[in-house]
């Protein structure tokens, strides 16, 4: 077992490579940091030669791991849930089963309509004959208020009705809307669990967000600054006056790419986000960047049957009231995937993709402050932090050495790799860093030592026996794979449970946690034993000298 294939020899030694590689820009951090600042503005190629002498290289990793709000800084924003929204959304569904009630008794109240009062949080119905208020507002409250038993009716001034939710329903639907709310800005902001934001309530309607590792709140809000509702509608008619009155079918809308042109669309949508399944950035024929996406089977069917009857004739997507595509449909699309296409970026089409598989937000948001904020520890405490991590890092080495000699040596190079390693796979994935993720490093680096301790006192036990060297080292890693393995596994367990059930800095925690137990696991038990291998293959002792 201390001889290894070559293939096996290139499949250990590949991954330490790449984590070494692609760690060094670590020691350059703020040099790299700003050659990725400066590659996202428009001026990069034409600057790139200059850019390679002052900053960075082309051709050299540049992916970083993001320093949280407690060592670095972030975007924080204040915004307010407009729980209005809702409310007219909620109440206005009523209106049908309100009508139909209303028409059985025309005779006595005339002729109605309704509209929405100034305040969005109650319907106003206004009827021709005075005299029957009283009775109308009667006969709803004992056909409507019995069976749904949340709706208050009441006289408005003389001809009015004014139709309202109950408190006990109003302070349900806040509830429901900021926790939605919540869960969708989450959704948005950390999609891929790794930069451990601050999403909390403030008092009843507002939400606090705090992004570490952003450069501004500009780049948080175009995340969650939009409501995200997506909705796909019949087009009337092109190119038509922004001044022109809807009326009660159609609806006018402006184009994103043109806002002096609007669309005149018809009101009732065929298809909406609400029914989406997936959404992808991607690329269109021409290799463009795009967005597709994936309807569930209710949504599917309709917008196959729509596509098959109106081929020839556009169709509008609209975002948040805008219409961000309107291609013509060229032919029958079955089962519900589709593509977005716009005068995108690729930046662009993927964060559309991000919002619209967040799904839409149940209410529009207000921004009430929006800052970039500093280091939460400062620099004082973060200079300790570096002092003490670098000392408790230099005396684990230490100890390994003095305790175990040579194959002490061994474990701390692959601790070294360890470490490196999970820099690396954090930063190709964009993770940030803070204090709970640098506790989940150490108590990894302190497991990969104790699998190397577990692995050394076996062979120290097998040597004891009179076993020869070559057999004592082979039973020791296979004796102590089982003890390794279920420590491993059942911390890697409670690490996704974190991740599943937590948020913030506990998300963070766990993703460190469970990238640096896999990563230990493979420096302790194939790393070391290569090392080992080497060592015995060139070498040839006839003695051990723990």
């Amino acid at each position: 077992m201390l001889r290894f294939p070559i293939w096996k020899i290139i499949f250990i030694l590949l991954p330490c490579v790449w984590g070494v590689y692609s760690f060094s820009p670590h020691f350059f951090y703020s040099q790299v940091e700003k050659y990725n600042d400066f590659k996202k503005t428009e001026n990069f190629e034409t600057e790139n030669q200059s850019l390679e002498k002052l900053l960075w290289y082309d051709w050299a990793p540049s992916n970083l791991v993001n320093l949280g709000l407690d060592l670095r800084g972030g975007a924080h924003v204040l915004v307010e849930v407009n729980l209005e929204d809702v409310y007219s959304e909620r109440i206005i569904s009523f209106w049908p089963e309100i009508r139909k009630t209303l028409r059985t008794i025309r005779g006595d109240v005339g002729s109605f309509t309704q509209n929405l009062s100034d305040d969005d949080d109650s319907l106003i119905i206004k009827i021709s004959n005075k005299s029957g208020i009283s009775d109308a507002i009667s006969i709803l409250n004992n056909q409507i208020s019995s069976t749904n038993k949340v709706l208050n009716f009441s006289k408005f001034e003389e001809s009015k009705i004014k139709v309202s939710f109950n408190e006990q329903e109003k302070n349900k639907i806040d509830k429901q809307t900021m926790d939605q709310s919540l869960e969708i800005i989450r959704r948005r902001v950390d999609e891929a669990g790794t930069r451990e934001p601050t999403i909390q309530k403030q008092g009843d309607r507002r939400i606090v967000i705090q992004v570490p590792g952003l450069g501004s709140a500009e780049e948080l809000l175009q995340l969650i600054g939009k409501t995200a509702k997506l909705t796909f509608h019949q087009v009337i008619k092109n190119n038509v006056s922004c001044e022109k009155k809807p009326t009660s079918r159609n609806i006018i809308v402006t184009n994103i790419d043109d806002i002096n042109n609007c669309l005149e669309l018809e009101k009732r949508f065929v298809v909406s986000g609400s029914q989406l399944t997936n959404a992808q950035p991607s690329f269109d024929q021409n290799n463009r960047p795009a967005v597709s996406f994936q309807f569930n089977p209710v949504g599917g069917r309709k917008f196959g049957d729509y596509t098959k009857n109106n081929i020839g004739n556009p169709f509008a997507i609209v975002l948040d009231n805008q219409v961000i595509s309107a291609p013509i449909i060229q032919s029958h699309i079955p089962g519900g995937a589709g593509i977005i296409t716009g005068d995108f970026t690729v930046e662009e089409s993927n964060r559309l993709a991000i919002l619209l598989r967040a799904g839409a937000l149940p209410a529009s948001i207000k921004v009430l402050e929006q800052r970039t904020v500093g280091p939460e520890l400062g620099a004082d405490s973060i200079q300790s932090g570096k002092i003490a991590a670098i000392i408790s890092g230099l005396l684990v080495l230490f100890f390994m050495f003095f305790s175990y000699g040579l194959f002490g040596l061994f474990a701390n190079i692959g601790l070294i790799f360890n470490i490196s390693l999970i820099f690396s796979i954090m930063a190709y994935f964009s993770a940030t860093l803070t204090l709970p993720g640098i506790a989940g490093i150490v108590l990894t680096i302190g497991m990969a030592v104790d699998a190397n301790v577990l692995i050394f006192e076996r062979i120290k036990e097998e040597i004891k026996t009179n076993k020869s060297l070559y057999r004592a080292i082979e039973l020791g890693y296979e004796k102590a794979l089982t003890s390794i393995i279920d420590a491993n596994v059942t911390t890697f367990i409670a690490a996704l449970i974190l991740f599943i059930l937590g948020s913030g800095p506990i998300k963070g925690f766990s993703v460190t946690l469970g990238i640096g137990i896999l990563t230990s696991v493979f420096t302790a038990v194939y790393l070391t034993r290569l090392l080992i291998s080497f060592y015995f293959n060139l070498i040839k002792p006839k003695v051990l000298n723990f």
